[in-house]
């Protein structure tokens, strides 16, 4: 009986802590990038960008919203390890949001832990195949690691989504291959 009045009290706190579902954005993430195929500039392609951030950003619930801001602004001061910690939790508390994994390899990325962040690069591409940030990140990744051959490769993915990005200029001609 004691085991039952236990589960009746914890019983509500690990419910609480099940993040939701990320919500189903796929329409308007295909018109977005509709549009960046047809978008002729680097200036007409970037607010098309910066609302695939928006929506990339976009936490499933306040908990997963506040974890992401706190990770990226860690980051952003420079306190790699405490960003991947925060990041860390978010992960845990929402395996199936691909922002989490993308910001804490990037966090990685900037520790110049590579294989860390390649780990969480391929963990955000198989949540989200088209995500352009993941995917140029995926390819500095693999120069970070000297493997331009797999670089090249994953920077063609990203710039077939957005040919305007700034990370085009590291593509380089592959053997037996045309640009």
């Amino acid at each position: 009986m004691k085991w039952f009045i236990a589960l009746l009290f914890t019983a509500p706190a690990a419910l609480a802590e099940i993040c939701p579902p990320v919500a189903d954005r796929s329409d308007e993430l295909a018109g977005i990038y509709a549009e960046l195929a047809r978008s002729q500039s680097e200036a007409e392609a970037q607010p098309l960008n910066a609302q695939l951030w928006e929506i990339w950003t976009n936490a499933p619930d306040a908990r997963a919203q506040d974890l992401l801001d706190e990770g990226m602004q860690r980051r952003a001061g420079f306190d790699f390890l405490g960003a991947r910690d925060v990041l860390d939790e978010l992960v845990e508390y929402c395996p199936d949001y691909a922002e989490g994994y993308n910001q804490r390899a990037f966090a990685s990325y900037l520790r110049q832990d590579f294989a860390a962040a390649l780990v969480d690069l391929d963990r955000t591409l198989e949540i989200n195949p088209r995500h352009i940030g993941a995917l140029s990140g995926k390819a500095l990744t693999l120069m970070g690691l000297g493997r331009q051959d797999d670089a090249q490769v994953a920077l063609r993915e990203a710039l077939a989504l957005n040919p305007w990005l700034g990370e085009r200029a590291l593509l380089i001609d592959l053997p037996g291959e045309d640009i």
